[in-house]
């Protein structure tokens, strides 16, 4: 079926990437059936193509039989892994958050028609854990931290879908660029108050994508039936923290040498400085080997993209 006229149903559809793949799904005349906790949120309710269901990722409803007619499901719902320091609720509620959509969505599709061929489900190159040297391709296994436990599980909860006859992708990304919403605006300030710099010894991983490139890549695993289980969405250069920070006092015309050490970082986020103090060269080499191309391939460029800059 043409990609103008599939029909998609998007879960977490109201999150930062939701509203963007929201937004392009529609734009190329799809048929989109967006999943949101409150259809009160920020999606464009006055395009004839999108029709918005509220749903709680926890139980059966009017959600379920939007599946019968769709030709796949994209899976954007959890709780944003940064938004709070990891007590061990907050860690319980990560991981449901997860899990607990997948496997109602999952449980769905073995009653959906024929037509449902795909399922999309986020993961993130968390899964890898830390791997200080070398290229982490889709082939290698998970780590042993609390981000690749969840990734882990989640995937696995994901890939039941195979059982009902569906193609299964999850999408490894890395950290997505954009200048209003994820992790980059945090980034920012200190640079614009001249008090930027690397995090903790700067030769961590900073596995990156552009945004416009992770929803192109999200789409093009939608349209590339011969694509199946883990896909890296991460830009093909990845920069260790250093290099993150030289790039980025650049482009913003800023110094970069106010570094903040390990230490203090454990102490304000604990558990949590993982996520800047940790990470991985992941290379997207499924995409590349499929002929996807980047638009953003180098970091320079998309951050003067995103700043305004270019």
């Amino acid at each position: 079926m043409e990609s103008a006229k599939r029909s998609v149903v998007v879960a977490g559809a109201s999150g930062f990437i939701g509203r963007l793949l929201v937004s392009d799904l529609l734009t190329s005349g799809c048929r989109v059936v967006a999943l949101v906790r409150s259809t009160g949120g920020a999606l464009p309710g006055n395009d004839p193509g999108l029709t918005t269901v509220a749903w709680d990722g926890k139980n059966d409803g009017e959600w379920r039989r939007f599946l019968s007619g769709a030709d796949a499901v994209v899976n954007l719902s959890g709780e944003s892994i940064g938004a709070a320091r990891w007590t061990v609720a907050r860690k319980a509620k990560l991981l449901q958050s997860r899990i607990g959509p997948t496997r109602v969505l999952v449980n769905a599709m073995k009653d959906a028609s024929p037509n449902l061929s795909s399922f999309i489900n986020a993961s993130a190159v968390g899964y890898y854990g830390d791997v200080p040297e070398g290229e982490v391709t889709e082939e290698r296994g998970a780590g042993n931290d609390f981000l690749s436990g969840i990734c882990s599980e989640w995937e696995a909860e994901a890939h039941e879908a195979t059982r009902f006859g569906v193609r299964v992708v999850t999408l490894r990304s890395g950290v997505v660029l954009d200048a209003r919403q994820g992790a980059l605006p945090r980034m920012l300030l200190p640079f614009r108050l001249f008090l930027g710099g690397p995090l903790g010894s700067g030769r961590q991983w900073f596995p990156w994508i552009h945004r416009d490139d992770e929803i192109r890549a999200i789409r093009f695993a939608l349209d590339s039936q011969l694509i199946s289980g883990p896909l890296n969405l991460t830009a093909p250069n990845a920069v260790r923290m250093d290099e993150f920070a030289a790039i980025l006092g650049r482009v913003l015309h800023r110094p970069n040498a106010v570094r903040v050490p390990a230490f203090v970082l454990r102490i304000v986020l604990r558990e949590m400085a993982n996520m800047v103090l940790t990470g991985q060269r992941a290379v997207p080499a499924k995409l590349l080997g499929a002929g996807f191309t980047f638009r953003f391939g180098t970091l320079e460029t998309a951050l003067a993209d995103l700043l305004g800059k270019a």
